[in-house]
């Protein structure tokens, strides 16, 4: 491998990532569809100046792993564990029904499949895609609004964060599932092994972190003994339990959550992903997206993808706000600020073509969502809210 070569790849893809992500961030899409499309236009399928090489894919896999470990520290575990059963169902049904139907989506097209054929994994992997929620672009809207802080909001925000815990989980148990030599009673000890270990080890760990960050606030040590952490429970999850190492990741970030530190730790960690290793992971995905082998079915299946995903969520969700209790508008509010997808999305595409479970031709569609998703969601959100305002100004 020539070193050279991989300097030049790597400028390409920083400078194109970067432009391309600020242009997407002026036209109020996000920054990662910006990236994305970088690659795909700097990759194979149409400008063919950079070609994806193992050096790339491992920067683009630390990437991924990175982003997780955020997203782990990011979690509010206390808000977490008193959201209630309100938030945990409106997740389930947010995570079961999009699962369902991207499943029956995609055998509806190519087919029925019996269980266990590579054909019907992949049909659960397009479902395990669809229960993600990235409510980013839905905070904002309901931050613009002030709306944020209500019953409503904090619903939204509990479930999408429980929302992701259960699709870490789904990813992991379809993973281990697909392996021909695999049991689902094995796989289903594995994953509680891990996380039973995770908990006893976290706990302990935390408290080690706990008297480091008293004794040495704010110091480098404590973002580098993280750092040590995150690829530490990566490697133990994938290795010892056969779980994905961006699960290991996750949870390595929820153990340090509680951190007084836990911000510096997380803005540390967001130079490194945002100066070189996430560029090169969502960069990745547009090099290995390929348009060549797109055909009018797959054109149709896009746009079924993406109607699927977005209405399964509303569907879901919004059905089981109502069973919860909220009346009126509310939960097709609700429904409606869970249906955007993000970065969680993306990896568990990319996971699932590192996997052999789908071929990077779906990407396409599940950038095509992403999009779809990030336009319409604080749109239909914000008429709403003004619906029922203007409601509200007629009644006085």
């Amino acid at each position: 491998m020539d070193v050279l070569s991989i300097f030049k790849d790597i400028a390409i893809i920083v400078i194109f990532a970067k432009a391309f992500g600020l242009l997407a961030r002026k036209l109020k899409a996000p920054q990662v569809v910006g990236e994305i499309i970088a690659g795909l236009l700097i990759g194979p399928s149409v400008l063919g100046i950079v070609k994806l090489n193992d050096f790339l894919s491992i920067c683009a896999e630390i990437g991924v792993v990175l982003l997780m470990f955020s997203a782990g520290l990011g979690t509010d575990l206390k808000a977490l564990m008193k959201t209630g059963p309100k938030a945990l169902a409106i997740a389930c049904a947010g995570v079961a029904v999009p699962l369902a139907g991207g499943t029956l989506l995609y055998m509806a097209i190519y087919g029925f499949a019996p269980w266990g054929s590579e054909k019907f994994f992949t049909a659960v992997f397009i479902g395990v895609i669809m229960t993600a929620t990235s409510v980013s672009i839905t905070v904002e809207a309901l931050k613009e609004m002030g709306k944020l802080k209500t019953e409503l909001g904090t619903t939204i925000l509990s479930a999408a964060i429980i929302d992701d815990v259960i699709g870490i989980l789904v990813l992991t148990f379809v993973i281990g599932f697909k392996n021909p030599e695999s049991k689902p009673l094995w796989v289903l000890l594995s994953t509680l092994a891990f996380f039973a270990l995770a908990i006893i080890v976290g706990f302990i760990i935390y408290k080690v972190f706990k008297i480091i960050d008293k004794r040495y606030p704010h110091t480098r040590r404590i973002p580098i003994l993280a750092l040590a952490l995150c690829f530490s429970f990566a490697f133990i999850a994938e290795r010892w339990f056969g779980i994905a190492d961006i699960t290991g990741a996750y949870v390595a970030g929820i153990v340090l959550s509680r951190l007084h530190d836990s911000n510096y730790i997380e803005e540390k960690m967001d130079i490194n992903s945002y100066m070189i290793f996430g560029p090169i992971f969502f960069a990745s995905i547009g090099l290995k997206t390929s348009i060549q082998g797109f055909s009018l079915d797959l054109l149709w299946f896009s746009i079924g993808f993406v109607l699927v995903a977005l209405v399964s969520k509303i569907i879901g969700c919004g059905a089981a706000s109502r069973l919860c209790g909220f009346r009126g508008s509310d939960p097709l509010k609700i429904g409606v600020g869970m249906m955007t997808r993000g970065e969680v999305a993306l990896i568990v595409a990319q996971k699932g073509l590192s996997s052999g479970m789908i071929s990077s031709v779906y990407f396409t569609a599940v950038i095509l969502l992403i999009i779809v998703s990030s336009i319409i969601t604080p749109i239909i959100l914000k008429l709403l809210f003004a619906r029922d305002e203007k409601r509200g100004i007629a009644k006085t």
